[in-house]
């Protein structure tokens, strides 16, 4: 009856509610029951039993809020006599609900601490892990005599706008939202209760020529801090006070509050810190010379300082400051909203610097370089590599876009899809100075993006971030910018610091607020009937939080495993339910034929494993399978490849043996068109403890329509980091059989070997081509436990454009080099580099 009430909560509306019940209903009847046996007879029946539950619950209330300034004597502005509403939970309840919360039994921490690698250099991953917190825990310890064994709860907190319906009148909400700073960022960004709504701003309505004005200007920010403070307001009394709270493990500790990291974007910051548009929030560097050495932290301190001794004239031009305006932190303790404020990947650095900046200031450089004519022709071949992906070899997760660069709107995902391919897409049309710089974007950005990072990766950031800084200048070189002094590219300057002080930046990002807004806003939007939305959708969000604290329980006495129908057969059959496992099973995911995606289990390097069924329909001979799939030289191969097996410490090269010195092999081969790589990739979508699941293909004929072999790392030297110690294989068959008495998975390969010890100078990247012995592609068989992962290749284009009718299945076979896309993931960065 829970999965039910859940599934049909979450997705219908009350009259498809009505509509599933009265089948239910009719199957009962039709079974010989009576209409009492169902729990519901309509949606409102069904709505009273959720809204019963106790546990989970934790109401929603309006505040109304007007204008209190100065009002005209005739025709004041229509909005100085409206009423706002802002509707809030107890934010206090909300944090003890989330701590409580047994899912995070495993993936919290409860004090400060300190992380360091084999090479003994610090490590920052989650928020507690950096230096904010610690200097946090230090000033409560000076505070308060009663703060040894204490816990410190740092709220980590975001806002957002975000748009339901633009057709049907832009209609807006603007959720806030909370997380306990505990938890780690896996559990954060995991969709859940790490990251629930607490908010809902009012958005005060206005005629264009009213919002210029700065009697409204300064209300609505007044009205913007008044509101977050009064969110916020439930918890302050726990900043200086200890109180209890029941943690994950069941126990009890006495905590601390405090106002943690803020995540938001650009134009949210510039609410958040009272300060002027295209100024810096964290840094008083001028607009005009934003990169520009000698800026200095924002403080209140600093800001009370500023007011005291200039007027508001001076501190809006010289400092960018709002005098009309005092942020919400102000009124919480150890509070600064200057330093606060974390980095936001999305929106300053993939969306902003990447796909706003870079993406458009390259065909701006097309346009002036080779006329309007001549830049549509390269646009569109670059448009020919990849946004139709017409040439790039498929991999998993890699998108397509059949409708080229014209986008309504761009969203993060698809920035991001763009970023995979992109550099070997205007490779070759483009100087070097404009690759180069986009290879230090990207490397800045994977790096960041890094679910721990160390202090030399930090190094490394800042090394490439100056690389991106000096590449840049080739856009104003060739007259596309003036200058280059823009608030999200100036944003990148703070995120080393921001790092040490909160961790790694994808825990804070804004992507974890936007994912959010679906479960929060859009879906619940949805189910109402858009009169006075807003009221039906907090009462969902209610009843959902409701039925997920009502599963959690239920799950946690054993009565969520297997189907409802089996479930009920075992109790009919008087049995009981029995505690729940929390031990996830190794092969969960592996069963399924999806491509890649998160993988529940536990943490380890890598491992890979053929598919569980083989294929009907190949000869299971070693020379008639041969045959089949027309490889003459597979026996040898297979043969050199056994001979390898059984004599390890040889030094002898086995593709020197010949055919009569190797083992022979009369048993069955099974061939199997997949294999499943599982690594530990935190830094991507993944699962709760870290693992993520990669499917890589080797079968004649994909989707009935043509032929695939994936590609994959090999590893040939352990002791070699990155690439320096792989090769690149084509997977041509993946099979197993028996030997002596074991079974041996195996693929049958061709070989791309790197060209050169380095990374090509220009890109970055990995160049290497396939391997010939005279005029035929090096074949091997080797043992499936030395592929790592899947690989992805990107053609060396050159500056020739593609045709017209040329297909992605055929990159492989016909381009002479490839570059391996160190991008198509953030765990292949870091594994390739």
């Amino acid at each position: 009856m829970l999965r039910f009430a859940n599934y049909h909560l979450s997705r219908q509306s009350s009259s498809e509610i009505d509509a599933a019940l009265d089948m239910w209903a009719a199957s009962v009847l039709k079974a010989g029951g009576s209409s009492d046996d169902v729990p519901w007879h309509t949606a409102e029946d069904l709505y009273a039993t959720i809204d019963a539950i106790q546990l989970g619950d934790c109401p929603w209330k309006m505040y109304q809020v007007r204008y209190q300034g100065p009002v005209p004597a005739q025709n004041p502005p229509k909005w100085m006599g409206e009423t706002y509403e802002l509707c809030a939970r107890n934010s206090r309840t909300l944090l003890h609900q989330q701590f409580r919360t047994p899912d995070f039994k495993d993936k919290i921490h409860y004090s400060p601490y300190m992380q360091f690698n084999a090479a003994e250099h610090r490590v920052w991953t989650n928020l507690l892990s950096a230096d904010w917190a610690w200097v946090q825990a230090d000033k409560i310890s000076a505070d308060s005599p009663v703060a040894q064994g204490a816990v410190f709860i740092p709220i980590v907190a975001g806002s957002d706008k975000t748009t339901v319906s633009v057709a049907t009148g832009h209609q807006e909400y603007h959720p806030v939202y909370m997380s306990p700073g505990n938890i780690t960022n896996l559990a954060r960004r995991a969709h859940g209760s790490g990251m629930l709504p607490v908010a809902f701003l009012p958005i005060p309505k206005a005629s264009k020529r009213q919002r210029k004005k700065p009697e409204y200007t300064k209300f609505v920010r007044q009205l913007y801090h008044a509101c977050l403070a009064c969110i916020f307001e439930p918890l302050k009394a726990g900043m200086t006070t200890p109180e209890l709270i029941r943690c994950p493990d069941g126990h009890l500790r006495r905590a601390f509050y405090g106002i943690g990291p803020y995540i938001a974007d650009y134009p949210e910051q510039v609410w958040l810190a009272a300060i002027v548009q295209n100024w810096c929030p964290k840094c008083d560097a001028h607009p005009d010379f934003l990169d520009a050495p000698g800026a200095l932290h924002r403080s209140h301190n600093k800001t009370d300082f500023l007011v005291s001794c200039f007027d508001p004239g001076i501190l809006w031009d010289d400092y960018g400051i709002r005098s009309d305006v005092v942020p919400f932190t102000y009124n919480f303790p150890r509070a600064n909203i200057h330093e606060l404020l974390s980095p936001d990947l999305l929106h300053q650095a993939i969306k902003g610097t990447f796909k706003d900046h870079f993406v458009t200031w390259v065909g701006e450089y097309l346009v002036i370089e080779h006329g309007e004519a001549r830049a549509v022709e390269i646009l569109h071949d670059i448009d020919r590599r990849y946004v139709f992906i017409s040439a790039v070899p498929i991999f998993p997760g890699l998108r397509r876009f059949p409708d080229g660069r014209d986008f309504s709107q761009w969203t993060g995902d698809d920035s991001k899809a763009l970023m995979k391919v992109y550099m070997s897409a205007i490779t070759g049309h483009v100087p070097s100075e404009m690759v180069q710089c986009l290879a230090a974007l990207l490397d800045f950005l994977y790096i960041a993006r890094q679910n721990s990072i160390s202090t030399s990766d930090l190094e490394k950031l800042d090394e490439a971030l100056a690389r991106f800084h000096q590449y840049r200048e080739v856009f104003i070189a060739a007259g596309v910018r003036f200058d280059i002094s823009l608030p999200r590219q100036h944003a990148l300057v703070h995120y080393a610091s921001s790092i040490r002080l909160f961790g790694s930046p994808n825990g804070l990002c804004s992507s974890i607020t936007e994912s959010t807004h679906i479960k929060a806003v859009k879906e619940p939007w949805r189910r109402s009937s858009r009169y006075r939305a807003l009221i039906q959708m907090l009462r969902t969000l209610s009843r959902l939080h409701k039925m997920a604290a009502a599963r959690r329980h239920f799950a946690k006495q054993g009565m969520m495993e297997g189907s409802t129908s089996s479930y009920t057969s075992m109790i009919l059959a008087g049995g009981a339910p029995q505690p729940q496992d929390n031990e996830a099973g190794d092969g969960e995911g592996l069963d399924t034929d999806e491509d890649l995606g998160p993988l529940t289990g536990p943490k380890v390097l890598s491992s890979i494993e053929l598919s569980r069924t083989s294929e009907q329909g190949y000869p299971t001979s070693l020379d008639a399978l041969a045959a089949h799939i027309s490889q003459p030289s597979f026996p040898l191969v297979f043969r050199q490849f056994l001979w390898e097996q059984q004599n390890p410490e040889s030094d002898i090269p086995s593709n020197t043996i010949a055919l009569d010195d190797c083992p022979a092999f009369y048993g069955k081969i099974k061939v199997h068109h997949s294999a499943v790589a599982r690594f530990y990739a935190p830094s991507d979508l993944c699962g709760a403890g870290g693992m993520h699941h990669e499917r890589i293909r080797s079968t004649p004929i994909w989707q009935g329509q043509y032929p695939r072999r994936d590609t994959a790392f090999v590893e040939t030297n352990a002791e070699l980091p990155g690439m320096r110690g792989m090769v690149i294989a084509r997977v041509l068959l993946f099979f197993s059989c028996k030997v002596r008495g074991e079974n041996l998975p195996c693929a049958l390969v061709h070989w791309l070997v790197p060209q050169g010890v380095e990374p090509d100078i220009e890109t970055g990247l990995w160049l290497v081509k396939p391997e010939f012995e005279g005029n035929q592609r090096t074949l091997a068989v080797i043992h499936l436990d030395t592929i790592a992962r899947g690989a992805h290749l990107l053609p060396v284009y050159g500056s020739s454009f593609l045709p017209e009718d040329f297909h992605f299945s055929q990159s492989l076979d016909v381009f002479c080099a490839f570059f391996v896309n160190s991008h198509v993931d953030h765990h292949a960065h870091e594994f390739v580099h």
